[in-house]
């Protein structure tokens, strides 16, 4: 939607610089002095804001270009992994939640996330962290807040 909005405007006042153009070369010729007087300011501008959207355009391409670069790399090596790890992980955790309760579900999602971006060699941290925050998130809901988990 944005690259149709980005080049779309510029698209537009090509057209209508073009139109203006267009329209400037058909007025009436002077009947006094310079016959072509009344052409020389509107010719000008138009052939000005043509020039003006072209280059317009040319920019905008070239920074749609860039941006597919950038977009390009960032689903390029290991992000498109992380994603769809991250959505099957997520898929799972909300299947076995009522079956396991929260604490051991929310302990093995973490974990499986936590080894997903840090990897195996940081087994330990990766675990203190899945089960503190799982402890704490529990004690925060159970019994400070008085909410009921499964």
């Amino acid at each position: 939607m944005m690259k149709g909005i980005k080049l779309g405007v510029p698209i537009f006042l090509l057209l209508f610089s073009s139109l203006f153009l267009i329209s400037s070369l058909q007025l009436p010729k002077a009947n006094l002095g310079n016959p072509n007087a009344p052409l020389y300011f509107p010719t000008g501008l138009s052939i000005l804001m043509l020039l003006l959207s072209v280059v317009y355009l040319y920019q905008e391409i070239k920074h749609l270009a860039e941006e597919n670069r950038e977009v390009r790399q960032l689903f390029s090596g290991r992000t498109p992994k992380l994603i769809v790890t991250t959505i099957v992980l997520g898929a799972i955790y909300a299947l076995v939640f009522d079956q396991i309760g929260f604490l051991l579900s929310t302990i093995l999602f973490l974990g499986g996330l936590l080894i997903l971006i840090n990897g195996w060699k940081k087994w330990l941290i990766n675990g203190i962290v899945a089960v503190s925050f799982s402890f704490l998130a529990w004690y925060a809901f159970s019994q400070l807040l008085g909410v009921s988990l499964p």
